[in-house]
C-alpha cells in the first residue's frame, strides 16, 4: 500500500471543554493574586484566519520502514485525528528531506486503476487489526532510538532533496533563492499539465525563521517564484531542544520572539507579493526533535496556545503543528497512540475558537501584564450551537500565582462557560506531567473510538474569571452579542 493511500485515512469532527477554579484560596494566595482588567473591541474583526488555521503534520520518519505507515490505519488514531478537523495535513520533517515523490507508483496501484475512487469508503475498509497495531507500536518504539541516533550523527541513508536553506548544511550545496523560485514556476507548470494534480495547491519555500542568508533566500525566491505559490511558508521554533529549560517555556520574552520573526516574514512577503497569505508550514516548541521532558508535557501548552493566539493576531493564515505522530518529543499523540496535553488543548481550540480575531489587551495595577496573556475570537459557529455574537476568550497564566480576570462591562450580562486546563499534579512539578485536567477531571479517551465529552463549567453573569497558577483556559461568552461576530 502506498504512503499516499494511507495518508487518505487520516483527518474531520470535534469535541468540547472548559473550567475556572472556584476553590477557596488561602490568605497567602490572596496577597499574590493578580487582578487583570481587559480592554476589548467587539465592533470589528481585527484579522480573519483560515478555517484550517490549526493544522498538523505527520512525521516522515514513519516511512523509514513503510510498515510503520500502517499505524495511520489505527481506529484509535483515526478517532483522535477526526477531532482536529478541518485541517491541512502536512507530511514532513527531517526524514522527508531525503525522500523522492514518485507519482508513477500511484497509477500502478490496484486502488487507482480508475481516476475516480471513493476515499471515504476506502478508509472504512482499511483498518489496522489490534494485534498488528500492538506489534507495530512496539517495533516503532525501538526504531525511534535508531532514528534519533542517525539524526545526532547526521548520517542519512540517501540524499535526494532538502529544505532550501538546509542544502548547505546537509548537502554542502548553496541554493540561490531566485533559482529556487524559477524551479517552483516549473513545478507549477508540471502540476497544471497533470491529469491527477492540476488542481493541487503549491506552498513554499519552507525556509527556517529569518536570519542571515535565509532572508536573502526568501527575497530572491519571491522575486521569481511568488506567482507560483498559493501561500508563503516558513518554519518557527522558539528554542534549541538540546539546550533549553523549563524557564524558557514560561518566559514571556521567549514567547514574544514569534512576533519579531513573523513581522519580518510578513513585511518581506508584502513587499514582493502584496496580499499573499503567510503560513507557518512547520512549527512547535523546540527544534531538534523537541526538548526531552518538556515538549511532550503540560508546560508545552503555554508555547502552543500562545503561538495560536499571537500568530492569528499577527496575521498568519495557517499554523501547522509538528507533529501529530512521529519521531521526536513534540508530538500530540505518543508512541502508544495516547493523546498528550497539547492534543487536548488543540481539540478545545478547534471546537471553541472561530477564525475571526478580535482586539483585546490585558492590564493589571502595574500596567500591561506579562504573566497573563489573553486572546479573543468570535466563537466557532460551525462546531457549536451558540448564538450569533458569541465570543471566546482564551488566557494563559505563566505564573504560579492565580489571577482574577474582570469581565468587561459591555459583556457582563453574558453567562460564561469555562474550560480550564491544569496539570494533573499541582505546582511546578506538575508542569512536567503528561496528563491534563479539564475542570478538575483528568482527560482520557473513553475507548479507542470515543473521546470524553469535554463539558464546560457554567459561571454566573458578571463573575470574575478565576485563572489558577500555571494554567490556561477558554471562556465562552454565549450572550456577548458582539457586533463583529453576528
Amino acid at each position: 500500500m502506498s504512503g499516499i493511500l494511507i495518508l487518505a485515512l487520516v483527518i474531520s469532527i470535534l469535541s468540547h471543554g472548559y473550567y475556572v477554579g472556584t476553590s477557596v484560596r488561602s490568605a497567602r494566595d490572596e496577597v499574590n493574586f493578580e487582578s487583570v482588567n481587559l480592554n476589548v473591541d467587539l465592533s470589528r474583526v481585527l484579522k480573519r484566519v483560515n478555517e484550517r488555521f490549526l493544522s498538523v503534520a505527520i512525521d516522515a520518519s514513519l516511512v523509514a520502514e513503510e510498515k510503520f505507515m500502517y499505524l495511520l490505519a489505527s481506529p484509535k488514531l483515526r478517532t483522535l485525528a477526526k477531532a482536529l478537523s478541518p485541517a491541512f495535513l502536512r507530511f514532513g520533517g527531517t526524514r522527508q528531506d531525503f525522500m523522492t515523490f514518485n507519482p508513477a507508483f500511484l497509477h500502478s496501484n490496484e486502488y487507482h486503476k480508475n481516476s475516480v475512487f471513493d476515499a471515504d469508503d476506502l478508509c472504512e475498509r482499511l483498518e489496522l487489526p489490534p494485534i498488528l497495531e500492538e506489534r507495530l507500536k512496539q517495533e516503532w518504539a525501538l526504531h525511534e532510538v535508531l532514528l534519533q541516533k542517525e539524526d545526532l550523527q547526521r548520517k542519512y541513508q540517501s540524499l535526494k532533496f532538502t529544505e532550501p536553506n538546509s542544502y548547505e548544511k546537509k548537502a554542502g550545496i548553496r541554493v540561490n533563492g531566485y533559482q529556487l523560485g524559477q524551479d517552483f514556476i516549473q513545478l507549477r507548470r508540471i502540476l497544471r499539465e497533470s491529469k491527477l494534480y492540476h488542481d493541487t495547491g503549491l506552498y513554499g519555500p519552507d525556509i527556517s525563521q529569518p536570519r542571515d542568508h535565509r532572508r536573502d533566500l526568501l527575497e530572491g525566491f519571491l522575486e521569481s517564484g511568488a506567482e507560483a505559490i498559493d501561500a508563503c511558508t516558513w518554519h518557527h521554533y522558539y528554542v534549541n531542544g538540546r539546550h533549553t529549560s523549563l524557564k524558557d517555556f514560561l518566559d514571556p520574552e521567549v514567547l514574544n520572539t514569534l512576533a519579531l520573526k513573523t513581522h519580518e516574514v510578513i513585511k518581506t512577503v508584502d513587499l514582493a507579493s502584496p496580499g499573499k497569505k503567510v503560513w507557518l508550514g512547520e512549527t512547535s516548541s523546540a527544534y531538534g526533535g523537541g526538548a526531552k521532558g518538556l515538549s511532550d508535557t503540560f508546560v508545552a501548552g503555554f508555547m502552543w496556545l500562545d503561538k495560536l493566539g499571537l500568530g492569528a493576531k499577527l496575521g498568519l493564515d495557517v499554523v501547522i503543528r509538528q507533529v501529530l505522530i512521529g519521531s521526536g518529543t513534540y508530538h500530540l499523540v505518543d508512541d502508544n497512540l495516547d493523546p498528550l496535553p497539547d492534543y487536548w488543548l488543540s481539540v478545545l481550540y478547534k471546537r471553541l475558537v472561530g477564525p475571526e480575531v478580535l482586539s483585546i489587551e490585558a492590564f493589571s495595577i502595574l500596567g500591561k501584564t506579562k504573566r497573563v496573556r489573553v486572546y479573543l475570537h468570535c466563537t466557532n459557529k460551525k462546531s457549536t450551537s451558540y448564538k450569533s455574537g458569541a465570543i471566546t476568550l482564551f488566557a494563559l497564566n505563566l505564573s504560579k500565582s492565580p489571577a482574577s480576570i474582570a469581565v468587561p462591562a459591555m459583556v457582563s450580562n453574558s453567562t460564561v462557560e469555562a474550560f480550564v486546563l491544569q496539570s494533573e499534579q499541582p505546582g511546578e512539578e506538575g508542569l512536567y506531567s503528561k496528563s491534563v485536567k479539564l475542570n478538575g477531571e483528568v482527560l482520557k479517551m473513553v475507548d479507542d473510538r470515543t473521546l470524553p465529552s469535554l463539558q464546560g463549567t457554567p459561571l454566573a453573569a458578571g463573575e470574575h474569571l478565576r485563572l489558577p497558577g500555571y494554567s490556561f483556559a477558554f471562556y465562552l461568552l454565549s450572550e456577548a452579542q458582539a457586533l463583529a461576530c453576528r
